[in-house]
């Protein structure tokens, strides 16, 4: 089955038909490197990393690029804050940027250029704007004429006199049309600059992107994505000066993800409610976040809150514990797909939801389907059915890997998990232990009431404990609700 695609521009889902057969080129707009990512960032991170995992495993060989600007007014600012230089303060915040991309196990792009390193092709799109007619001079800025392109405002749907009222436009009596926007910008004293034709300066934000995307996929090229709020104006602008310079079509599919509000209300610096995810992954595997996005279908607006992250965070471990309760059966025969006919109806339709413009949350659903199928077959107890865990338990990760789901192995994510819990609920490891030894002298001392007390103290901070001849296990008690859990 072939892959249908959400397409922006046309606003109807289309059959993805790549330029190349068998190859898909794919742009995906990156951060401004002046500061810590936040889980904005990371939900476009994560629809876009599935997406490319997916076509990957459709057999398509993926030229995937994203950017980082590395050159801006944020920049420049930040790094007269921290008293350092502009290239210092971008090296930093990219440094920062592939911890948290690590973290989330997104997997790193074919290309990832930085805007300075495309200076000399910018300055010579620029000047093939300016020589068509599309582009003019004021001093030393270069600005883009909108009305020189007929096609401004066909992506965003939004007529001249719409996107003037409903943008943020620049105040300068010196642009034709205040809908112009800057290609080339003349720097101040003191800020970094590159000698051009047209006079000392550095690169609009929109001519950035028309540059690297096309230096490493050509023109056209397949896909191109991002957050909604790019649409207008950076990605309407990115194709105004693109099929302006070339004369063809800039991309085929354009595919933008949702917003992420916070408690109901838009994520922003002056609310004070931005949550970075350096901040998130202290409190919550980073998984959580991966799962909670991805619940979700990338084009709707999804709502952080304490609960759904909680809810969230129940079943990740869920998914952990069944592959706890595989791993402990003694042995796993392997066996031809055709003897387990329902775990192949689910791998069916984990297909058939992500040809359907990658609905990750209809597929993430068939996922924990083949999580609860081998649990009850565990229940069983029956060696009859080992050759049927076989199968669906590979099943079951490889899907779940398709995601980007369950990429720790079980004893660093049970270790991990523990220190997390213990810190959200205020015990500390010595303490712990303390309470478990305190309950094994009081079991010795046949105190099965003290015993029970301290169990039951445990519980309450989602603490279950596991008795063997070994002596005493604990574990976070969350939240499976398969047999067998403490």
């Amino acid at each position: 089955m072939s892959i249908k695609v959400y397409n922006t521009f046309t606003a109807k889902k289309e059959e993805f038909t790549p330029i190349r057969e068998g190859k898909a080129g794919l742009y995906v707009c990156g951060v401004t490197v002046y500061d810590h990512c936040h889980i904005g960032h990371a939900r476009s991170a994560i629809v876009f990393d599935v997406i490319y995992r997916y076509l990957i495993a459709k057999g398509y060989d993926v030229t995937f690029v994203k950017n980082f600007t590395d050159i801006d007014d944020k920049i420049i600012k930040k790094s007269h804050l921290e008293g350092i230089s502009w290239k210092d303060v971008a090296e930093k915040y990219i440094a920062s940027f592939h911890e948290d991309m690590d973290a989330l196990n997104v997997l790193r792009p074919t290309h990832e250029p930085k805007a300075t390193e495309h200076i000399d092709d910018m300055i010579a799109l620029v000047g093939t704007l300016l020589e068509k007619g599309h582009a003019y001079r004021v001093n030393d800025d270069v600005y883009f004429s909108v009305e020189s392109y007929r096609g401004y405002g066909g992506l965003s749907k939004r007529s001249l006199e719409e996107m003037m009222a409903g943008a943020r436009v620049e105040i300068d009596d010196r642009k034709r049309n205040p809908l112009d926007f800057a290609l080339w910008k003349s720097s101040k004293e003191g800020e970094p600059s590159w000698p051009t034709p047209f006079g000392e300066g550095r690169p609009g934000w929109h001519i950035e992107c028309s540059v690297m995307s096309s230096k490493y996929l050509g023109i056209p090229f397949d896909i191109h994505g991002g957050g909604k709020d790019l649409v207008f104006p950076h990605h309407e602008n990115e194709r105004a000066q693109s099929e302006s310079a070339t004369g063809t079509r800039f991309v085929n599919y354009w595919i933008h993800n949702g917003f992420v509000n916070i408690e109901r209300e838009k994520m922003s610096k002056s609310l004070g409610n931005i949550l970075l995810i350096k901040d998130f992954v202290k409190e919550y595997h980073p998984e959580v976040l991966r799962l909670f996005f991805l619940a979700t279908h990338y084009r709707n607006p999804i709502d952080y809150n304490e609960k759904s992250i909680e809810d969230m965070n129940n079943a990740l471990h869920r998914l952990y514990y069944t592959i706890r309760r595989v791993s402990e059966v003694e042995k796993i025969e392997t066996v031809e797909p055709e003897v387990y006919g329902e775990a192949e109806e689910l791998e069916k339709l984990f297909y058939e939801a992500m040809d359907d413009d990658f609905n990750t949350a209809l597929a993430l659903s068939y996922v924990f389907e083949l999580s609860k199928m081998l649990n009850k077959l565990l229940d069983e107890e029956s060696p009859a059915n080992r050759p049927f865990i076989a199968y669906a338990y590979r099943l079951f990760t490889s899907l779940a890997r398709m995601l980007g789901m369950l990429s720790n192995d079980l004893l660093t994510f049970s270790s991990t998990e523990k220190t997390r819990h213990l810190k959200r609920v205020g015990l500390t490891p010595e303490v712990l232990e303390k309470m478990i030894e305190e309950r094994t002298q009081a079991r010795k001392n046949k105190d099965y009431a003290r015993a029970d007390e301290i169990r039951e103290t445990l519980a309450g901070k989602g603490i279950g404990l596991l008795d063997s001849p070994k002596g005493t296990e604990w574990r976070v008690k969350n939240l499976a609700t398969t047999k067998g859990e403490p």
